[in-house]
């Protein structure tokens, strides 16, 4: 039987858990250019409504519907599957967050050492590594979204806008170091920088707000934001991602840099992002 490498076999069913963005419509439309068949579960208030023309089966379900989730996709023959899109994790601090999304039994099981029991802790890796153990005892291996589209990772390189200054360099350097710093920690993965003083760090809020926050610190502008892999990053989760909603959070903020890790970092519509980039003299470099 032909075979797509690391992808499977050609044809094979393949799962898809899609939070927001665009990230997982073009995972899905991978998926089918490689010959799979693609059954989604897109997360309610997350997932984009074109999937369902894109994926040939789809069903909305909520966050907490860990168990549905998994009956879902092994009624339709998945054992293979992959995450992508993020997951506004800000929701669970939510006041009545449990009140309007009962979780089910299997969701209560899997995170009662985290929200109940207090015993683990609720950084990003810890959540989403215990939800990979919960589809791999019902028989599904998540794998890396970028196992079905690799093209999405950039590579090293200056990717648009003047070259950067002596000085930026040196912030983009010293914001790198910071990022894979709290990266390390499970923190965030992004900072914003300037003149070597560090304005905000992302943490549960997520890289746009990050960057939001820093103009608001810095109402003079012109600093850098640079965005990196955790030291320990695991592919299948929590990849890095830039899209053009990046740079417009960079150009509300008064951001001019952006600095990512170069084959570690999701570009989604590259040409979009480089030709905006071009047009407001955003400089962006791909880092190894």
């Amino acid at each position: 039987m032909r075979t797509n490498g690391d992808c499977g076999l050609v044809g094979e069913p393949v799962g898809l858990i899609a939070g927001w963005g665009e990230f997982p419509v073009m995972v899905a439309r991978a998926l089918r250019a490689l010959g799979h068949s693609v059954v989604c579960v897109g997360i309610e208030g997350h997932a984009d409504a074109s999937l369902s023309s894109v994926c040939n089966r789809f069903e909305v379900l909520g966050l907490t519907r860990l168990g549905g989730h998994i009956r879902y996709l092994k009624r339709h023959g998945i054992q293979r599957a992959t995450m992508a899109g993020k997951i506004q994790k800000r929701l669970i601090f939510e006041r009545g967050f449990l009140w309007r999304h009962i979780p089910d039994w299997t969701c209560v099981r899997t995170f009662f050492p985290h929200f109940v029991r207090g015993k683990r802790d609720r950084k990003d890796d810890s959540l989403l590594l215990a939800v990979v153990d919960a589809y791999a005892q019902h028989g599904i291996s998540l794998l890396p979204a970028t196992d079905f589209a690799p093209e999405l990772l950039v590579s090293a390189g200056h990717l648009a806008g003047p070259p950067l200054k002596a000085w930026q360099q040196r912030d983009v350097e010293f914001g790198w170091v910071l990022a894979k710093e709290m990266g390390r920690l499970d923190v965030g993965q992004s900072v914003a920088v300037k003149g070597q003083a560090v304005l905000a760090v992302e943490a549960v809020e997520g890289t746009d707000l990050c960057i939001r926050r820093a103009g608001e610190l810095c109402p003079s502008g012109g600093f850098t934001v640079v965005k990196v892999a955790k030291p320990q990053q695991d592919m299948r989760f929590d990849v890095p991602t830039i899209g053009v909603g990046t740079l417009d959070s960079m150009l509300a903020a008064g951001a001019n840099v952006l600095a990512v890790e170069a084959d570690k970092t999701i570009f989604i519509n590259r040409d979009a992002i480089v030709s905006l980039a071009e047009s407001r003299r955003i400089t962006i470099v791909a880092m190894e």
